[in-house]
């Protein structure tokens, strides 16, 4: 399997190249140079398998000619094996045609770790080869950062900067990153928005400075959805919500709660392997440049609003340039100057070609606080479960979809309503425990660097406290 960037002039690479790599060295994001396809009778073979086999089976086409299928299977085993569920993503059914698809089992308690715990993996696997050295560059609306720096805690041979925006992140969030004490761990608060952070992470990937990739002192790769390998291993849990619900003989409906794109992206690759998926419903917050986009197609950045709901406190959609990318005959040339234009003007228009490709499985949702509380009052009265915010957004857009009520929609529950108690109490009056594996996190001692929301900072910073590369 090669791959190739969305923006055209970046070399193909194999999946251990880009899993190392993150962004492309042209600003693009990678994808396959074609997608792997299964046969419905492929697909309803996988019913009934433990969870870390089916990733081995979804997997197994991306990752070929880079990991055999032991090595992946061991990865993938490991990875899933320190899950609190023995389901790793369960299934919750709420009434006749609603279910929760809970995401939060894992060591953090968001959907993240679904992909970051097999990601920290792939990254020692890989290093084990050289005894290179990788530096993680990272930003995060609350939950990547923690999922990463878990995942990577402690690992040889790999450096983690995360960067998150000061005070714009839950206090759980906050404290699953800045109490993790390993040398490898550098948490950094930014004075700014996740938006000016994940931009300062995408300059640094284009530093002839610190890019080894070009030419820099030091190999920096991603953790965010940009990196491939992320995204690759949420593919998994839709196939396996769908297969519960009688794919691939009938078709299902997913509603994600998305601030970057990459969950809901994930769905679209799902699909285009061949499962059987009725509707993709994008679930945003007042935050909601991926619903006017998807909905009148305007690409344009606002200011950012925080909210009660912070991991989805974007206004600038990373992996949404895949699909643009995808939909609209996969020319890196033309999106490359379209991505140029939406840099420097923070505005665009979706081409008809990005528009019809996009509606032909995607519709979008925006939910306001207001929405976003009655939403969990109603789940908690109605059906006894107490959610997160971002799961009351995706839940609301579930609800108001009008899809066929023979089509089960699934709502991707992301995140551990413990991780937002304020606003849970808020909403249902009822306040939200740590699950005993993680009871303590308000004793433990933080550390972190607050530092100047600019770039000259942050890559001082980073140059400082880095391992240098042994072949950049």
């Amino acid at each position: 399997m090669k791959y190739i960037s969305t923006r055209g002039s970046a070399p193909a690479l194999d999946f251990e190249g880009v899993t190392l790599a993150g962004l492309a060295g042209d600003g693009g994001l990678y994808v396959p140079e074609e997608w792997p396809r299964f046969s419905q009778d492929e697909i309803a073979a996988m019913a009934g398998l433990p969870y870390a086999e089916l990733a081995l089976r979804v997997m197994a086409p991306f990752t070929a000619g880079s990991l055999r299928e032991d090595e992946l299977r061991s990865l993938c085993e490991a990875a899933y094996g320190s899950f609190a569920h023995d389901a790793v993503t369960p299934l919750v059914q709420l009434d006749q045609q609603h279910w929760l698809l809970e995401l939060f089992h894992g060591p953090t308690l968001a959907f993240k770790d679904v992909a970051l715990q097999l990601l920290g993996r792939l990254f020692e696997h890989f290093l084990s080869r050289s005894e290179n050295h990788l530096t993680i560059v990272g930003a995060t609306s609350g939950d990547t950062g923690s999922a990463a720096i878990d995942a990577v805690a402690g690992r040889e041979r790999v450096d983690i900067f995360m960067l998150h925006p000061d005070g714009r992140v839950s206090d759980v969030q906050r404290r699953q990153m800045t109490t993790v004490q390993a040398p490898n761990v550098h948490n950094i608060a930014i004075d700014g928005s996740f938006d000016d952070a994940q931009a300062m992470v995408k300059r640094m990937f284009n530093d002839t400075e610190m890019a080894a990739s070009n030419g820099g002192r030091f190999r920096i790769t991603a953790v965010n959805s940009i990196n491939w390998a992320r995204l690759m291993a949420q593919v998994v849990y839709y196939f396996a919500a769908a297969l519960q619900l009688g794919g691939p003989q009938r078709k299902v409906a997913f509603a994600v709660p998305t601030g970057n794109f990459g969950d809901v992206f994930a769905g679209y690759v799902a699909a285009q392997m061949g499962l059987p998926i009725e509707r993709l419903i994008v679930a945003t917050n007042v935050n909601d440049i991926l619903h006017r986009a998807l909905s009148t197609g305007d690409y344009s950045a606002g200011t950012v609003t925080p909210t009660d709901a912070p991991s989805m406190d974007i206004q600038v959609s990373s992996n949404f340039e895949r699909l643009l990318f995808d939909v609209g005959g996969r020319d890196g040339a033309a999106l490359a100057d379209q991505m140029r234009g939406f840099e420097a003007d923070k505005a665009m228009q979706l081409t008809n070609a990005q528009r019809d490709g996009a509606s032909a499985l995607f519709t979008s949702a925006r939910a306001d606080a207001d929405s976003m509380r009655a939403t969990m009052a109603y789940a908690a009265e109605r059906y006894g479960q107490i959610l997160d915010p971002h799961t009351a957004i995706g839940l609301a857009a579930a609800r108001n979809a009008g899809i066929d009520p023979a089509v089960p929609v699934v709502t991707l529950a992301t995140a551990h309503p413990a991780k937002f108690p304020d606003a849970v109490k808020a909403a249902t009056g009822v306040h939200p425990d740590l699950p005993a594996r993680m009871g303590d996190l308000f004793d433990r001692e933080e550390s972190f660097t607050r530092l100047p929301g600019t770039y000259d900072a942050i890559r001082d910073y980073v140059a400082q406290h880095a391992t240098e590369s042994t072949d950049g």
